[in-house]
């Protein structure tokens, strides 16, 4: 199914992605289709380029794992985290048709970030 999106709701989900998240410690937010094409962003310049590429992939990723899902019995993981050496991924599904992808560095906890996307996540959802 293909969404429409006007400017108020784009500019009011990346207002929520600045102050909920970006001032929560996140470095990159993103909101995504299930295509992987960026909806809506907050990150630094110097990241720019790079998210086109990452969320792509982490949609792929969040389908992959979703199929893994099935083949165990669960119906979905709506939730994916994965943990590097400097930063980490949080991948959230909003709803059938967006996830919310966040990259954080070890310095934020994940129990904080995962209240500051839950909260986020229905900001978004009242918008959507």
């Amino acid at each position: 199914m293909i969404q429409t999106f006007d400017q108020d709701q784009l500019e009011k989900t990346e207002t929520i992605l600045e102050t909920d998240l970006a001032a929560s410690g996140v470095t990159v937010a993103l909101l995504v289709d299930m295509a992987g094409h960026i909806i809506a962003k907050s990150c630094d310049k110097e990241r720019q380029n790079g998210v086109y590429s990452l969320a792509a992939l982490a949609a792929g990723n969040f389908g992959a794992v979703n199929a893994m899902a099935k083949i165990v019995g669960e119906d979905e993981f709506s939730l994916l985290f994965h943990k590097g050496q400097d930063e980490n991924l949080h991948f959230s599904k909003v709803n059938d048709e967006l996830l919310l992808i966040a990259i954080f560095g070890n310095g934020v906890s994940l129990g904080f970030l995962r209240l500051k996307i839950a909260e986020a996540i229905e900001k978004i959802r009242l918008l959507w």
